[in-house]
């Protein structure tokens, strides 16, 4: 519980920090509301929106909130809930091997959304890993209970777990509604995904429905729903990867209608051996932390791809990075380099503005 309280207690101060701007000049058409909650995907969910009244802002939060509700309790794999079927479920292993498990179409849509995920990135994104990340889950969290005995997880069970991470072991029925792993070994983690995915189906929902001038942000997984109160494009920055700068919190700011940011980076989830921190994002290829940046920001129209894009770079050379980024269309990046540099994708920076010239 102590390990559990720290993360959140983190998780909000960067979440708190990192969202929406907006001009103090003009006067808003609408009120600004905010609320926010701790309840889903282990992680701070903060919505901005505005409207007329405040009980119009807390009846659209209460979709909101349900429906994250039921897209956590469907893509988590940790905790289970009576009646439900859920990656729990299809995780379970009894008599040596994975059941056949009849699913909501939501698990289905998502997990066929993974593959196309997969595909689009050459594998760097894949949530067959969860027999790998379960190894350095136990071991983080071992970590940070008990960081005077934090260790590294052993190589020669990372690479044992290895061998069964084929996604094509993912057997996926969708005419009955069916998930079955094939290989016993194998584990799902959706980690990648499921946020920037969950947040996105929000977003359809609310733009389906006709409501706008809406932001949803579950931990740094940022949607914009059309414009703000004041009619224009929502602000948003993007913090300083090195959190020790108290000069500078924020290394971008964009301006964003319709659109999702999600950053991927080494300085939130991670825990200490010997004086070195070992973060969450780990590489298929070594099988330990990625270390080519220190954060990669994405933007797209959907912010499940982000979420899974944010990832991939993250793990891939700038220059296999940036090919993927010109391969999709709407999608741009920025990466913070080790030393702090920036590198910027060819139309990331038509979001960006100079926020202290907008005061």
């Amino acid at each position: 519980m102590k390990k559990t309280v720290a993360v959140i207690l983190a998780i909000v101060t960067v979440v708190l920090q990192l969202f929406c701007f907006s001009s103090c000049e003009s006067k808003p058409l609408k009120t600004k509301y905010n609320a926010n909650y701790f309840d889903y995907f282990d992680t701070v969910t903060v919505i901005t929106g505005y409207t007329e009244t405040k009980e119009e802002f807390d009846s659209i939060c209460l979709e909101i909130e349900a429906l994250l509700k039921e897209y956590h309790q469907l893509f988590t794999i940790y905790n289970r809930y009576e009646g439900l079927n859920n990656l729990v479920t299809v995780n379970d292993v009894k008599n040596g091997e994975h059941s056949v498990v009849k699913v909501d179409k939501k698990i289905i849509d998502m997990l066929l959304f993974a593959k196309d995920m997969y595909s689009k990135t050459n594998g760097t994104v894949n949530i067959a890993m969860g027999s790998i990340l379960k190894i350095w889950h136990i071991y983080r969290n071992d970590g940070i209970d008990e960081p005077w005995n934090a260790e590294l997880p052993d190589m020669e069970k990372l690479k044992e777990a290895s061998k069964h991470t084929d996604i094509n072991n993912l057997i996926i029925d969708e005419e009955n509604n069916t998930v079955f792993i094939s290989d016993p070994k194998m584990l799902l983690d959706v980690g990648a995904i499921a946020k920037g995915y969950a947040v996105e189906k929000v977003a359809q929902h609310l733009e389906e429905n006709g409501i706008t001038s809406f932001i949803i942000n579950v931990g740094g997984n940022v949607r914009t729903v059309g414009l703000n109160g004041e009619n224009e494009p929502f602000k948003v920055g993007i913090e300083n990867p090195d959190t020790e700068n108290e000069e500078k919190p924020y290394i971008e700011y964009l301006k964003l209608e319709s659109k999702a940011v999600v950053t991927s980076g080494c300085y939130q989830r991670f825990y200490t051996v010997n004086g070195v921190n070992y973060h969450h994002i780990i590489d298929p290829e070594t099988l330990m932390p990625g270390e080519n940046f220190m954060s990669v920001s994405v933007i797209a129209d959907d912010s499940g791809l982000g979420d899974a894009f944010s990832t991939a770079l993250f793990l891939m050379d700038i220059d296999e990075g940036k090919a993927l980024v010109k391969s999709i269309d709407g999608v741009e990046a920025m990466w913070v380099l080790p030393d702090g540099e920036i590198v910027y994708s060819d139309g990331f920076q038509d979001y960006t503005f100079d926020y202290e010239a907008e005061k």
